[in-house]
């Protein structure tokens, strides 16, 4: 009987054994016919061309972000089962006319510099603002200077990216706080303004904007926010080196103007088994009005789009409903993000996936995932499946802005994590352009983001969180 048994067992783990293998043949299969259609019939390059080249920029609330909507939403009807808007108010900020800023150095020689008024920072008085400046490392070092040191001055922070940081996302998330809330930290020690140092680890003359907040402040104490160039940050330190008296002169245009009508664009392909399972893929479709936003969230959004067209291309009808969501306002607000995650509560549908693409349009390394310990066994149970693409990293901890706020629904959240060596040279900058992304990166990263959604597709949830 012993011998019975054991002979079943065994005979059992070989049929289970064969059944695995020939399943991940299929699996491999299935991902070579997603990467073979991206690399030689995507639209994504040429979505992403109109986007870029055709509307440009899509600041919220502009009439570009308007384009881009109409747009999408029409392209995404030709490979979807339904499309759709979802409004959403999102708040309305403009440039205005060209910033101009120089300083005076000690032998009373101008010198022009590179600077772009931070996303939701106040225009200057018509005139300008012409003061001293303090050069700071970050935030903490207002306390130690006080007012007597900082009152009536710009505050000039100036701590750099750190450069040794491989994971380039780390390096920005070490300085970024001098550009979010440098200014309500600064107006409260009595400056006039702030210069913030480009978050850019290389070294060049494009200023990169970006969110900024007053937090609490009352309104009359509001002061304009800068970002200067990292070439010109090196010569205004090192001017100060020479000239602690230095003036500087700033002048911006920008301006608040409320909330204004938007929407989120969603589109889906129904589940053909398991309808009221949701697996989301998106991208941001508003930018910055610098540049096209091709890398920021261009990529990230036509990406997401080239899911459904590779689907109807292939002729897989999907088990689960896969819906392509492009969020509105993630630049300055996270609107669209939050709308979509409420009006989530209150349908009864489960969502198992969320990935997200926001990191540029460059060559894909994998994917960071906000998930349980059992579920990422799962997951790296695939990555063998993505060998051949040269597709490595699999790591817990990372996902995006835009599907954060479905943590709560028990989906896995993903983002795709493209090689970001170079991201930062064009982020929030005017040179982040078309010509900036490369065709085939960008479809690599279709076809990647492809891959693991048809896995999730195809296997759901791991089982034993289910018990």
């Amino acid at each position: 009987m012993n011998r019975i048994f054991t002979l079943a067992v065994i005979l059992g783990s070989f049929a289970f054994a064969k059944a695995q293998k020939s399943a991940a043949a299929m699996d491999s299969t299935v991902l070579r016919s997603i990467y073979n259609q991206n690399l030689t019939s995507s639209k994504s390059y040429q979505w992403l061309d109109h986007l870029s080249n055709n509307i440009g920029g899509r600041l919220s609330g502009s009439p570009q972000a308007q384009l881009a909507v109409e747009y999408t939403l029409e392209e995404l009807k030709k490979v979807a089962d339904t499309a759709y808007l979802q409004p959403v108010m999102v708040p309305k900020w403009t440039r205005g006319i060209p910033e101009v800023a120089y300083f005076k150095d000690a032998e009373g020689n101008n010198t022009k510099v590179n600077v772009c008024a931070l996303g939701g920072s106040i225009a200057t008085p018509a005139n300008g603002i012409w003061a001293e400046v303090i050069e700071v490392d970050g935030l903490e070092d207002l306390k130690s200077l006080g007012r007597s040191k900082i009152e009536g001055k710009f505050v000039f922070y100036n701590r750099p990216m750190e450069s040794t940081k491989i994971q380039t996302f780390e390096s920005y998330g070490g300085c970024v706080d001098q550009r979010y809330s440098g200014a309500q930290a600064a107006a409260e020690y009595g400056a006039v303004g702030t210069i913030v140092r480009s978050m850019n680890l290389r070294m060049d003359d494009f200023p990169h904007t970006g969110a900024m907040s007053y937090g609490d402040l009352p309104m009359d104490q509001y002061i304009p926010s800068t970002a200067i160039s990292t070439n010109d940050a090196e010569k205004l330190h090192q001017a100060l080196q020479e000239d602690k008296n230095l003036k500087f002169y700033l002048f911006q245009d920008s301006e608040n103007h409320g909330d204004v009508q938007s929407y989120n664009v969603i589109a889906e392909i129904k589940g053909s088994q398991f309808p009221d399972e949701v697996i989301v893929v998106g991208g941001h479709l508003d930018s910055w009005d610098l540049g096209d936003g091709s890398h920021d969230d261009g990529a990230g959004v036509v990406q997401s789009m080239q899911v459904l067209q590779t689907m109807k291309a292939t002729n897989y009808r999907p088990k689960r409903t896969i819906r392509v969501v492009l969020f509105m306002n993630e630049e300055n607000g996270l609107r669209g993000a939050n709308a979509y995650a409420a009006a989530v509560a209150t349908q009864d549908q489960k969502h198992i996936l969320a990935l997200e693409s926001d990191a540029g349009g460059f060559t894909p390394r994998g994917f960071g995932f906000d998930t349980s310990p059992l579920q990422m066994q799962q997951i790296l149970s695939w990555k063998g499946l993505f060998k051949p693409y040269l597709i490595h990293y699999f790591e817990m901890g990372g996902s995006g802005a835009d599907v954060g706020p479905l943590k709560d629904t028990g989906a896995v959240l993903a983002g795709l994590r493209p090689d970001s060596q170079r991201y930062f040279d064009y982020h929030h900058a005017s040179n982040d352009t078309f010509d900036a992304v490369n065709k085939r990166e960008l479809e690599l990263g279709a076809a990647t983001m492809t891959s693991l959604i048809y896995l999730f597709d195809n296997y759901g949830l791991s089982k034993k969180l289910k018990k």
